[in-house]
């Protein structure tokens, strides 16, 4: 396992990854994906047949990614396929496990990347920080993620709330969020996607909550959900995945939705602090 090539298709997704797709862009983007060999040789009119979107929006996909037109994305393409993925470090890491965190620090680099227009992640982080209640949703591997951001976001929000429970439960927590008057809620959905976040995600956009979804690809049914996608790899290479890189991105749009907050909701920040020094919480600063 350690030792897991690399696919072909990997750079293509860091590519995809670092873009916001509309909802048709990701139907494009997934079956380029999973038929990179075939697609090198079709036309965007092929292509649109395949996916059943107009011809146009395969051209503006290809802009939307930076490229100049469709000719130039396919070259990269069949450039990543013959590349056979993507290339070595260029230090030799000897060890297996110094190159295993050699991924994760591609994997920032990669989180590092995509916040290139910072514009977008504070507009996402000042719509998540005017919810109230913000409802945050995380199971089974995303569960310790939504957990440890809402510890941190309960000491300057003034109402959120972890739902790390499947089934009913996450269903009932965002009925009641939403009688509330949640406008937004936040999700982490990462490898292997749980089954038991579908419906309940489903559920909220039907009752007009916004969703902004942390995963590690830009395609799927849960990504097809969400309003806004916040990308960041999973170190797959491991026996178990990495979440390195999707906690520093957490962390991110949690200093983003901070500095959104007026300067009063600010100040709850001190005076946790303030409290938490006069009770000895803590045995150090």
């Amino acid at each position: 396992m350690l030792d897991a090539p690399v696919g072909p298709d990997e750079p293509l997704r860091e590519l995809f990854g670092r873009h916001r797709l509309s909802p048709a862009q990701r139907r494009i983007a997934r079956y380029l994906l999973d038929h990179a060999a075939d697609a090198v040789f079709l036309t965007t009119t092929d292509i649109a047949e395949r996916v059943g979107v107009s011809q146009p929006s395969v051209t503006r996909f290809a802009t939307a990614l930076g490229f100049t037109g469709f000719p130039e994305f396919r070259d990269r393409m069949r450039a990543a396929l013959a590349d056979g993925g993507r290339p070595e470090d260029a230090v030799d890491h000897t060890g297996d496990l110094q190159r295993l965190v050699a991924t994760e620090i591609r994997n920032l680099e990669a989180v590092r990347d995509g916040l290139a227009d910072e514009e977008r992640m504070r507009a996402v982080a000042a719509e998540l920080a005017a919810s109230r209640p913000l409802p945050v949703v995380g199971v089974r591997t995303g569960a310790p993620l939504a957990g440890l951001f809402t510890y941190f976001a309960a000491k300057v929000l003034p109402d959120v709330r972890l739902l790390d429970r499947g089934g009913s439960a996450l269903t009932d927590g965002l009925i009641r969020a939403a009688d509330y008057g949640a406008t937004w809620l936040l999700a982490f959905a990462l490898p292997r996607y749980p089954s038991e976040l579908h419906d309940p995600l489903t559920w909220a956009r039907e009752r007009g909550m916004r969703i902004a979804l942390v995963t590690d690809q830009p395609i799927g049914a849960l990504a097809d959900l969400a309003d806004e996608l916040l990308v960041a790899p999973v170190g797959a290479q491991f026996a178990f995945d990495s979440q390195a890189a999707p906690t520093v991105l957490s962390m991110v749009l949690l200093h983003a939705m901070l500095e959104a907050l007026p300067t009063r909701e600010q100040q709850r920040l001190d005076e946790f602090e303030a409290t938490a020094a006069r009770r000895g919480i803590f045995l150090a600063d």
